[in-house]
């Protein structure tokens, strides 16, 4: 269900990119640069999307390994990433899970599915009268943990099986996506239970993986 105009997503997107560049310290490193753009150039032509957006890269200096996509087609990726992953193989598998949000138009929805809920919640404190308070500091979180979160989660699996089809496409190794995805649960300091965070646990997510891979025959 989608109630958001598509121009004001990409207005709001082109603003939030401009204040990542101005904010976000991005590297001028020619080579890292270069090396995300080549092979989401390749993602991009894989996924048949290179005329439906005008695609841009950008590297942050951040020792998080972290990457995230814009509707507008923006794409930033951190040197903690690029210095986490071991191959090529690897990054296209981060990319195209990036790519697979737009193409399955996820921030819409997400949007979509916040300001539905929210006025819900709205309408549910007015019926409650002296009682409004309490329903909606109650159903504030039940809204989160129950539809908003889940709907978020369902979205990075489904951009992860788009993202292992373009990395196919694109001449990259589908199971260097599971490879990543283990790399990832090795580093990461401590965990939030998988019932109250917006992303798959990491053991959820390399399960599904190699389901979806090997289905696929690859």
């Amino acid at each position: 269900m989608l109630i958001v105009d598509d121009a004001a997503l990409q207005s709001s997107a082109d603003q939030a990119w401009t204040q990542a560049m101005r904010e976000m310290n991005p590297t001028s490193n020619a080579a890292q640069n270069q090396r995300v753009r080549t092979v989401g150039s390749r993602i991009v032509s894989a996924a048949n999307l290179d005329a439906r957006l005008s695609w841009d890269y950008a590297v942050f200096q951040n020792d998080s390994p972290n990457a995230f996509v814009l509707p507008n087609g923006k794409i930033g990726v951190t040197t903690g990433l690029l210095n986490l992953v071991r191959n090529d193989d690897q990054l296209s598998a981060v990319i195209g899970h990036e790519v697979g949000h737009v193409v399955a138009r996820h921030a819409a929805e997400r949007y979509s599915q916040t300001a539905l809920t929210a006025t819900g919640l709205q309408v549910a404190r007015g019926a409650a009268g002296d009682y409004g308070q309490a329903v909606g500091a109650l159903g504030g979180i039940g809204a989160q943990l129950g539809v908003l979160l889940p709907f978020s989660r369902n979205h990075e699996l489904e951009a992860d099986r788009l993202g292992v089809d373009y990395m196919a496409a694109a001449g990259y190794r589908p199971r260097e996506a599971v490879a990543l995805w283990t790399l990832m649960a090795q580093q990461r300091q401590g965990s939030t239970p998988e019932f109250a965070s917006t992303h798959p646990s990491d053991q959820t997510r390399i399960a599904q993986l190699e389901q979806y891979i090997s289905s696929r025959g690859w």
